[in-house]
């Protein structure tokens, strides 16, 4: 167990001394431990990451830089997945990450598996992400957001308070998942969705605008919400009519590179 101050380089490693830090831990420089937290020997703290009270980190879990632990986080602890059979698998995060109260993360279940979260995200209190996830870069979880396993999460995503995303289930760059939804199949980019199933309800206006994404796009977008939506026709008819109808912008081009990986079918 180690507690106190310990040089690290130009900077110190700040562990309160309640605090229970296995002798086997990697901490990087101008690290902060809060009090009652505990990290296992297998585990891997990047430079300037603030770990607060009460938090376990735990397994083969490696976390970036400048991320930011609030009270009562779980991190690493072993999959809930009854498939577990005792093999090592990994939990890999970023940097400049938010992981608020009580957040719970859990590494993949096979041997040799992983989660894997990106940079720049927010979790909100409560929020839950399962083995053998995806979350790439600057996606917010809203409070008590959860992912079942095998869930993608790209880019700048954001998924509502309450909601639940089955397992398998993509979820689109700028996509919108309203509060309290039951998200069963894909969400394409840039789409906003609500309900129970979710269902299609308009392109993320509002997202669009704030990543910068010129008009001509946004109204492309809004051609691609009503084929997608509001036609009738199956994914592989849908894809046909974008290629065939609309210009191939960036954006158009995400949704159609989307749709032709999705397995479970988007939410109607």
């Amino acid at each position: 167990m180690r507690s106190g101050s310990e040089v690290r380089g130009r900077r110190q490693v700040e562990i309160h001394p309640t605090a229970i830090i296995h002798p086997d831990a990697e901490l990087g420089e101008g690290v902060i431990v809060g009090p009652f937290s505990i990290i296992e020997g297998t585990v891997k703290i990047g430079d300037r990451t603030k770990v607060g009270a009460r938090v376990t980190i735990e397994g083969y879990t490696t976390l970036g830089s400048d991320n930011e632990i609030f009270t009562g986080a779980v991190i690493g602890s072993r999959t809930q997945d009854k498939k577990f059979d005792g093999g090592i698998s990994y939990l890999r995060i970023g940097n400049e990450n938010r992981i608020r109260e009580y957040v719970t993360m859990n590494p993949g279940t096979k041997e040799g598996t992983e989660t894997l979260i990106g940079d720049g995200n927010l979790f909100m209190a409560y929020s839950h992400v399962a083995h053998d996830c995806i979350v790439k870069n600057h996606a917010v979880l809203a409070n008590q957001a959860t992912l079942a396993g095998h869930v993608l999460v790209d880019d700048r995503a954001i998924i509502g308070g309450l909601s639940a995303v089955h397992q398998f289930v993509m979820v689109g760059k700028l996509a919108l998942i309203g509060g309290c939804s039951k998200v069963v199949q894909d969400i394409p980019p840039y789409m906003m969705v609500d309900g129970h199933p979710a269902r299609g309800f308009s392109i993320n206006s509002v997202g669009i605008d704030r990543a910068g994404i010129d008009a001509a796009e946004k109204t492309g977008l809004k051609k691609v919400f009503k084929i997608l939506f509001k036609s009738g026709l199956t994914v592989k008819s849908a894809v046909k009519r974008l290629e065939t109808e609309l210009a191939l912008t960036p954006t158009v081009q995400d949704v159609l590179e989307f749709l032709k990986k999705s397995e479970r079918g988007i939410c109607s």
